[in-house]
């Protein structure tokens, strides 16, 4: 479910859809016989697709490979390093050459000792397509959350999520309903526990019967010698829309601001709490630069973020600009310049590039073998006008919104 340990590629986000929209919401909070502020949550007027699972260890060691090796914003925290409380993370290297490795126990583990800046900024890597590069407007610190150096706690409580968001933190509510509702149309009926149950889970490993989560008990650790499980551990414990740990395991970011204090959302319990803190009706926050063993995340991604024009939102919209099933280039990303399965034979080989090089010197129609003439401009003939579109088209340039590239 995430990059090989110890890389730099491209993470892919096992993301569930969760639909119903405008879905009613619930009081949650001490008036609903809980604690913290009380709040109306989980009413979502947007289908979206949130993280099937916490964001792993190897996946946010791949993200600070890509941006890290100076580590401007404080992205590693050396308590990672741990392999009892940690994540399993390690550095190397000095300040502009640090690279990042994972222990192979904790690759599917989810990624601890992380503020909540910490996850914007993974949440604006995604957004941006996984660049590679310093800590910048254009990798880090611009994208679903304008950041640009916030890390006190005063800056990073204002930070809001911005209108063309593709990639972010969970809100409150986007957290609440893939975690409670019970997934039965614009309702307001929700569970009170995140594995599709109103009875407090246990503690089986097996999850033969479902119902079952990693929190406090005894015997601790749940996963003996390490304290956290693997993501899906907990087979048969799903939420109602498919999500896995939003119970126990390490509590979650989400974007809610708790008032008076200046402190950020976090929602799940973890395996440091007690089961009743895994509860709908309980609103807990942080400091947003707090880092804690027991504190971990996961994102969402906009429904209609299907920026690759394959009909499906998924990994392959991480990058912008892509053509589906094209190679991928030095940051991971399908590379619109670099041809796809040209000659229809079922893979990406030099027989598409002898293709491709073979279309892009045709004629004005395109009569070549392997060619086909296509009416790329939508004026019912097949002319010039067509063939420079093509050409423009296979190689990578930028067309008008109207040219839509055809296969």
């Amino acid at each position: 479910i995430g990059a090989t340990a110890g890389t730099g590629f491209a993470v892919d986000i096992e993301t569930v859809p969760v639909g119903n929209p405008g879905n009613a919401g619930e009081l949650s909070g001490s008036g609903a016989g809980g604690y913290g502020p009380d709040r109306v949550c989980g009413a979502v007027g947007y289908a979206y697709n949130i993280g099937k699972y916490e964001v792993t260890a190897s996946q946010y060691a791949a993200f600070l490979n890509a941006v890290a090796q100076t580590d401007t914003y404080g992205l590693y925290n050396t308590d990672m390093a741990q392999t009892d409380l940690g994540s399993g993370i390690s550095r190397s290297g000095s300040s502009g050459s640090y690279t990042y490795s994972v222990d192979a126990a904790f690759v599917n583990r989810p990624v601890n000792y992380v503020s909540w800046g910490d996850a914007a900024r993974f949440a604006n890597w995604l957004h941006n397509g996984q660049p590679a590069g310093l800590q910048t407007l254009s990798t880090t610190e611009d994208g679903a959350y304008y950041l640009n150096g916030a890390t006190t706690d005063a800056q990073l409580v204002a930070v809001n999520r911005e209108a063309d968001w593709n990639w972010a933190i969970t809100s409150e509510d986007e957290w609440y309903k893939a975690a409670y509702h019970k997934n039965d149309g614009v309702t307001g009926n929700y569970y009170d526990y995140p594995t599709s149950s109103d009875t407090f889970p246990g503690r089986d490993l097996n999850d033969v019967s479902g119902n079952n989560a990693n929190y406090y008990g005894s015997p601790f650790p749940i996963d003996s010698p390490y304290y956290t499980t693997v993501a899906g551990e907990f087979q048969n414990s799903d939420g109602p829309y498919g999500t896995f740990d939003q119970g126990g395991n390490v509590s979650e970011w989400n974007e809610a601001v708790i008032t008076p204090y200046l402190w950020r959302g976090q929602r799940g319990g973890a395996l440091s709490f007690y089961s009743i803190y895994l509860h709908a009706w309980g609103r807990d926050g942080q400091y947003p630069s707090r880092e804690y063993f027991s504190l971990g995340f996961r994102v969402v991604q906009a429904a209609e973020a299907d920026s690759d024009g394959d009909g499906v939102p998924d990994s392959e919209d991480q990058c912008p600009n892509t053509v589906p099933n094209a190679p991928v280039d030095v940051n991971g990303c399908p590379d619109p310049a670099i041809p796809a399965d040209f000659d229809n034979d079922g893979d990406v080989d030099n027989d598409d590039y002898d293709a491709f090089e073979a279309c892009a010197s045709a004629p004005a129609v395109l009569l070549t073998p392997g060619c086909e003439a296509k009416d790329q401009d939508g004026d019912e003939d097949v002319d010039q006008a067509d063939f420079s579109i093509f050409q423009r088209c296979m190689s990578g340039e930028n067309v008008p919104v109207d040219l839509h590239c055809a296969d």
